[in-house]
């Protein structure tokens, strides 16, 4: 989700000045739209969002932004969150160190990894949408985010990271792939997954 803001967003020029709790480089991404970007821990961005600290928010998805009480304190919720597509674990082990594991244990390693990573997108399916009814239930206002600040965002992100690629091997070696992998996937998407989603989700 794109997060809790305490008054609506309605044009790009509405971010401009507005202290947005945002690390990473979502952040990145909102300061080069006027947002300032905060960071702060979990525990601290209810309070910050009352006490006026910060304007706006961004955590996970419903579930876990309902644990924390983000509605009650910010009632507009905006979605999607264009810096985050989708949940992800990640594992990181030392490449020295894995090469010295025995074949069996790298693919018993391989194998949980992947079974957590399902289990908890699978979960999170199962728990946004209850959680997201009972935050609507709580008077929160449901908002898409404006498509010109969608497309603002697009064009900066993919600034942000083409200078990044020009200055840094290590991430034009991902960066590249990954860009071509992306394009080929939306083509099929928009013929495959898209086209059902959207005739599935209009219920005719």
């Amino acid at each position: 989700m794109g997060g809790w803001f305490r008054k609506e967003i309605k044009t790009v020029a509405d971010l401009k000045g507005l202290k947005m709790r945002i690390p990473g480089i979502g952040g990145d991404v909102m300061a080069r739209l006027g947002v300032v970007p905060q960071a702060l821990p979990a525990n601290e961005i209810a309070p910050a969002l009352e006490r006026g600290l910060i304007d706006a928010a961004e955590f996970v998805g419903p579930y876990d932004d309902e644990k924390l009480g983000l509605y009650k304190v910010a009632k507009h919720y905006y979605y999607p969150a264009f810096w985050e597509g989708g949940a992800e674990v990640c594992l990181m082990i030392n490449a020295s160190q894995w090469d010295k594991l025995p074949k069996l244990y790298q693919e018993a390693v391989e194998s949980a990894a992947a079974e957590a990573h399902v289990k908890m997108q699978a979960l999170y399916d199962a728990k946004n949408p209850i959680a997201l009814k009972s935050l609507i239930a709580n008077g929160v206002k449901l908002h898409p985010f404006p498509r010109d600040l969608l497309r603002a965002a697009s064009k900066v992100a993919f600034e942000l990271y083409e200078e990044e690629a020009a200055k840094n091997p290590a991430f034009k070696k991902l960066y590249e792939p990954w860009k071509k992998f992306r394009e080929q996937q939306y083509e099929w998407f928009s013929i495959a997954e898209l086209s059902f989603a959207s005739f599935a989700a209009s219920g005719k």
